[in-house]
């Protein structure tokens, strides 16, 4: 059931496919090696990236294309996630793109999960622990593992999430 989401460059581009449990995981096709990239992964790279400009730059961005994330692929948000990564260094560019891409589809499959109560903002969670409270990838990317969903929508609740 592969599903094209994004060319982010003439080697790369973004899908949805069967994964193990449904067909909402997203894969990168990046130089014909395909992979379902792990939240740690654009995590990691993201944090780094956010150093390098002024405070909560990163998160105003990603604000900017979750406030308007549906079930659905929409190309406006594909354009306006291109559009937001211009404004950062060239060196930048390619990584942003890749991730906010990867994220935005990540949070179009939270959307469309039979079971997911949360929705997209488990990933919106995961970029403020990241972003604004300067927690580290690794507590971003796992802190919701084995947590009742009540339990994360309080503390979602609680900062306005």
């Amino acid at each position: 059931m592969e599903k094209f989401i994004a060319q982010i460059n003439p080697s790369a581009k973004i899908i949805f496919d069967k994964g193990k449990f449904d067909n909402w995981c997203v894969f990168i096709i990046e130089n014909d090696r395909k992979y379902a990239p792990k939240d740690l992964d654009y995590f990691t790279d993201i944090q780094a990236i956010a150093k390098e400009y002024p405070d909560f730059k990163v998160y105003k961005d990603f604000l900017k294309f979750y406030r308007h994330t549906t079930a659905e692929i929409n190309p406006v948000i594909l354009d306006l996630i291109k559009e937001i990564t211009l404004s950062y260094k060239k060196e930048h560019q390619y990584t942003v793109v890749k991730w906010f891409t990867v994220i935005y589809a990540g949070m179009i499959a939270e959307e469309n999960k039979e079971k997911a109560i949360l929705k997209k903002r488990i990933k919106h969670l995961g970029m403020y622990q990241l972003l604004v409270e300067n927690k580290s990838a690794a507590f971003a990317a796992g802190f919701s593992k084995g947590k009742k969903w009540q339990d994360l929508d309080e503390i979602m609740k609680k900062i306005g999430i």
